[in-house]
């Protein structure tokens, strides 16, 4: 299904499921209100699903790997190659992804959507490359919009193809080297905030780096021009298909009312740009976590999101999001299995 139409299908919350969702909790056994987000947590998921008692049973981490052409500026601390080689990481098991998502009884895919090298066929690896990388974003365009649109659909059949194998809950990962580059970008252009007030350190740069870093989104916003207003506009030239992918991921994910548990700093990036073409995907959205990254607090405060978790992470790979698994899961079971004082014979506060 194309992008446009899968935008169209996406529903408000159901209110009819929360209200259900929101009189049970308010029956359990403990004082109402007592377990805090849980309780609000399980509501949000009633309405995300449709479902007075929601399930999230089945879980996948989707994690999209690309290069950045900008990457050669020297803003990052690793170089490009890196990203190849944590891709088969991935694919063998042996990254921070694979070890919580196994904890969470999670499955984790790894989509080759823009890396700089190419791979073999593998079991573990979807290989639906865009193109070996985007473009410098600080000499024009970092993606053309054809580019940019084809990478969000590869991200809408990727989840299409994962929901058929039975998906109640999806969280969003990366991998590539220099993402937070395009990220801060993005950050900077949709919160109208000044590029130093939202760029950090990613992987570890130091003070020449960082300035480094700020230097080359500032020149590439002056080269590019993005409208703050159009967010394909935005992705295509400043870029990421990694971002690019997870925004299609987040889009086709809510059409599905499947919840999506966004990671950190690159994952919120894509949050921004699927919000900006379907609004509606914000109400199915769960922030994971809080990042190091400087910036990342002015991306939650524009998509309205309160994170779970606050653990000083910057790694990416869908790490923070695999990690919010147990609390989302908590929620919706107590919702479905804590007794009510009516079933437990417990009496209930007098009114």
């Amino acid at each position: 299904m194309k992008l446009e139409e899968i935008i169209k299908d996406i529903k408000p919350l159901d209110e009819t499921a929360m209200k259900a969702a929101r009189a049970r909790q308010d029956t359990l056994t403990k004082p109402r209100g007592s377990l805090g987000r849980l309780e609000e947590l399980s509501i949000q998921l009633a309405g995300m699903k449709a479902d007075p008692f929601p399930s999230v049973e089945r879980k996948a981490v989707i994690v999209m790997a690309a290069d950045h052409g900008v990457a050669h500026e020297g803003v990052s601390a690793y170089p490009s190659d890196v990203t190849a080689q944590m891709v088969l990481n991935f694919v063998r098991g042996g990254a921070a992804i694979n070890v919580l998502a196994h904890q969470a009884r999670a499955r984790v895919t790894v989509v080759d959507i823009g890396v700089e090298a190419d791979f073999e066929p593998m079991p573990g690896l979807v290989r639906r490359k865009v193109l070996c990388g985007t473009r410098n974003m600080v000499q024009g365009p970092a993606l053309t919009r054809e580019e940019a649109q084809q990478a969000l659909q590869v991200g809408a059949d990727v989840l299409q193809e994962e929901a058929a194998h039975g998906l109640d809950l999806v969280a969003t990962g990366d991998m590539g080297i220099g993402n937070t580059t395009p990220s801060s970008a993005i950050t900077a252009i949709m919160t109208g905030l000044p590029v130093a007030r939202v760029v950090g350190r990613g992987t570890g740069i130091d003070d020449e780096g960082l300035e480094r870093k700020i230097k080359v989104i500032e020149q590439s916003l002056a080269v590019n021009q993005p409208d703050p207003g159009e967010a394909l506009d935005v992705l295509h030239k400043v870029g990421g298909l990694e971002i690019a992918g997870l925004a299609g991921v987040m889009i086709a994910a809510a059409s599905r009312r499947i919840p999506i548990v966004v990671d950190g700093f690159i994952s919120t990036a894509s949050a921004m740009i699927a919000v900006g073409l379907a609004p509606g995907v914000r109400e199915y959205l769960i922030s994971s976590h809080q990042s190091v990254e400087i910036g990342h607090q002015a991306m939650l405060k524009h998509l309205g999101l309160k994170p779970l978790l606050d653990l000083n992470l910057r790694l990416g790979e869908g790490t923070g999001s695999a990690l919010a698994f147990h609390l989302i899961e908590a929620s919706t079971r107590i919702l479905r299995e804590m007794a009510t004082f009516e079933e437990a014979g417990v009496s209930d506060k007098e009114s």
